[in-house]
């Protein structure tokens, strides 16, 4: 009698194109110092704003050490997708200075005028699209003490103008409030709380509850590296609130999507994080329905703030697996 084979282990896919191939197509044109396929993909997208600012997102980071955005720009100069990645290339870069120098040291004034001058020109290109806007409130973090309120309201209003419920200029903006930033654990999640309220539904937006989360525990992890395990928290992902605000989250984002649509590379990350608090929480019908969705698509984040990211996914697939 031939003895039963074991089932593969199950090996999660970290893609970070999330398995959009025209995507990952352009990015290795760019390794090669071609600008060509970027714009070519751009101009497939059109308005599908969603899937705009996931491209635009990952092209600026492939874009930040390399000059690829600048060839583009001088070749084309009156192609406004060209105006647009380079300013969100040119905030990456920004970012990728103050991640060098370390927290805590302040970025010269001058380059992140400059970033954001560049953005207000790509907005002026282009004046439909929100990302030149998502630019901007990405950068107003790395401004020491903030940007001005009516600035900054200002913007999330020409953003939300032109796309109201994008997730990742409400989570730039969510995150500028968190306690790591210029607000407090309070206030990031007052932010959250009322996007997801206001969220049609089917949107992910209502995910920046778990998002929030996850930056809270990051924050004050962070605050005791080195001083043993943070009292309290074996309930943070378990609490009744807790739990009551991810179904919710549940019910708007994956109850109100149309039955049978596939997931899009855009809803990668966001899913990953539903995934993760459902995970921890120990919610297990609804992890297992969120993996199910997942399949092998995984994202770094959330799971390396809680561990070894593979190992994390593979466990708790795993364990949900029916026996």
């Amino acid at each position: 009698m031939a003895a039963r084979r074991r089932p593969a282990r199950f090996v999660p896919d970290f893609d970070p194109d999330h398995g959009d191939r025209p995507l990952t197509e352009a990015r290795q044109d760019m390794v090669i110092g071609r600008w060509q396929g970027v714009r070519d993909l751009l101009r497939a997208t059109g308005a599908d704003w969603p899937r705009r600012t996931h491209r635009l997102r990952l092209l600026s980071h492939a874009a930040a050490d390399s000059s690829v955005a600048e060839a583009w720009r001088a070749a084309e100069p009156g192609d406004p997708d060209a105006a647009v990645l380079r300013a969100a290339t040119e905030v990456v870069r920004v970012f990728n200075e103050a991640i060098a120098v370390g927290r805590g040291t302040a970025v010269d004034r001058g380059r992140l005028d400059a970033a954001v001058d560049a953005c207000l020109g790509a907005a002026e290109a282009a004046p439909a699209d929100p990302m030149p806007w998502v630019s901007l409130l990405t950068v107003a973090r790395l401004y020491e003490g903030g940007v001005a309120r009516g600035e900054l309201r200002h913007w999330f209003d020409e953003l939300r103008r032109r796309d109201p419920y994008n997730t990742e200029g409400h989570a730039q903006v969510m995150r500028y409030w968190s306690a790591r930033w210029h607000g407090t654990h309070g206030a990031m999640y007052d932010f959250a709380r009322s996007a997801a309220g206001v969220a049609p539904p089917g949107s992910p937006l209502p995910v920046l509850v778990q998002v929030a989360r996850v930056e809270e525990y990051r924050y004050i992890a962070d605050g005791a590296r080195g001083r043993g395990p943070v009292r309290g928290f074996d309930q943070h992902w378990k609490h009744e609130l807790a739990v009551t605000e991810l179904r919710r989250t549940f019910e708007r984002w994956i109850g109100g999507r149309d039955p049978g649509r596939p997931v899009a590379p855009e809803e990668v990350a966001d899913l990953n994080y539903l995934a993760h608090a459902a995970c921890y929480a120990g919610q297990v019908e609804l992890a297992r329905r969120v993996l199910g969705m997942l399949g092998t698509r995984a994202a770094w984040v959330p799971w390396a703030y809680t561990g070894e990211p593979e190992e994390q996914f593979v466990r708790f697939r795993e364990g949900l697996e029916p026996e």
